[in-house]
């Protein structure tokens, strides 16, 4: 079975960023102005802190593309740090509450929080990102479409109409700061966060993630190792800050009974051509995914992100060098980071769709992948009619 997956290396301080992205098939289109836009959409949203005025990020491409396209060999990607101070940065006694700092200390038997800080941080994200993007460029190669947006900050919530395509969505998300669809209430979004910046405090919230264009049976039910959902979940929780991650309906099932929550399922011939096949549901609770594989319907993925760790105000902590109460320390920081979140989780979410779709229709090539998927399309369209025969 062909297999993708890639992995991050560099610290939030030191000279670069670098993404590692093992087996795309050859013959890709790489559209570079495709992941310095998400690098950028990451930078931006509204409640970012001073290290994002400090960074301009773009990817450096290493190895894996030539001429535009990718090879069939390991992509590596890079990105400069310009806050490049990794071995003249103070060391940090003061752990924070919620951050990685007392539990990486404690696990590296040392009272200085850097060590583990340098590389919890979410600056590793950006390469994330990029790795994501580059997966896009395959996912665009079968119009599959993945868009991420803010769904609720601190107590603000939107509403999202489930009848706006992935296209509609991702231009009423970059209509504002807030990367909300919901231009009703992104401005009330900016002044939850502007608010908690006035308090000297930070502000958490929740991002959402659809999926549109993909076809059904990607995944597996065979292993758990496998299953689409706990990848995705998986990849998502994964995310610094993140604390929750559901699919669909997600918590909401536990107080429902069955009648209300699994959905109907029909079949229009008229729609045999859609991703769905011309299979129908009256709903989406299932969130796209059943059995841990697709049904065809959109994917939708939520995820709870905590408030930043690092506050201006401080939190009570411990000098682990005196073992004295002290306020926690202070790291250039945000005051919200949810926005940008958004387009972390929009872009791990991409790596993880492009991951099954190389697993089901994998070759070594594009052109291999295209002709696997037509078969596929073809034969499940024509699926319970008669055989022809000569």
């Amino acid at each position: 079975m062909a297999t993708l997956d890639y992995r991050t290396a560099g610290e939030s301080h030191g000279q670069k960023l670098i993404a590692l992205v093992e087996g795309m098939p050859a013959g890709v289109r790489v559209d570079f102005d495709l992941i310095n836009r998400e690098l950028r959409r990451r930078q931006g949203g509204y409640g970012r802190g001073g290290r994002m005025k400090i960074e301009s990020d773009e990817v450096n491409v290493v190895s894996g593309i030539r001429g535009h396209e990718t090879i069939g060999t390991p992509v590596a990607l890079e990105i400069a740090n310009k806050d490049w101070r990794i071995d003249t940065a103070p060391p940090v006694h003061r752990p924070r509450p919620g951050h990685a700092d007392l539990a990486g200390s404690l696990k590296q038997l040392t009272t200085d929080c850097r060590s583990t800080l340098e590389r919890a941080s979410a600056r590793e994200t950006a390469a994330r990102v990029a790795a994501g993007a580059l997966a896009r460029c395959l996912l665009n190669e079968f119009d599959i479409e993945v868009v991420g947006y803010v769904r609720r900050i601190h107590t603000v919530e939107a509403k999202i109409n489930p009848a706006w395509s992935a296209s509609e969505l991702a231009a009423r998300r970059d209509a504002n700061e807030a990367y909300c669809p919901d231009d009703a209430v992104a401005d009330a979004m900016i002044d939850a966060i502007r608010a908690a910046k006035k308090d000297k405090d930070t502000a958490g919230g929740i991002v959402e993630v659809q999926v549109h264009g993909h076809p059904p049976g990607l995944g597996s039910t065979a292993r758990w190792q496998d299953k689409l959902d706990g990848r995705l979940m998986q990849a998502v929780g994964s995310i610094q800050a993140f604390k929750g991650v559901e699919i669909g309906m997600g918590f909401q099932v536990a107080s429902r009974l069955g009648s209300e929550v699994h959905d109907e399922i029909g079949y229009d011939a008229a729609k045999r051509d859609t991703p769905a096949l011309g299979f129908t549901r009256s709903t989406n609770n299932a969130g796209g995914i059943e059995g841990g594989m697709t049904n065809g319907q959109p994917i939708m993925v939520r995820a709870a992100m905590k408030p930043i760790s690092t506050l201006l105000k401080g939190l009570p902590s411990v000098n682990l060098e005196t073992k004295q109460p002290e306020q926690s320390d202070y790291e250039r920081s945000d005051v919200c980071s949810v926005p940008a979140a958004s387009v972390v989780a929009e872009n791990v979410v991409a790596f993880e769709m492009a991951r099954v779709l190389v697993e089901k229709f994998g070759g070594d090539t594009l052109q291999e992948m295209r002709a696997a998927y037509e078969r596929f399309l073809l034969a499940a369209r024509n699926l319970g009619e008669p055989r022809r025969t000569e």
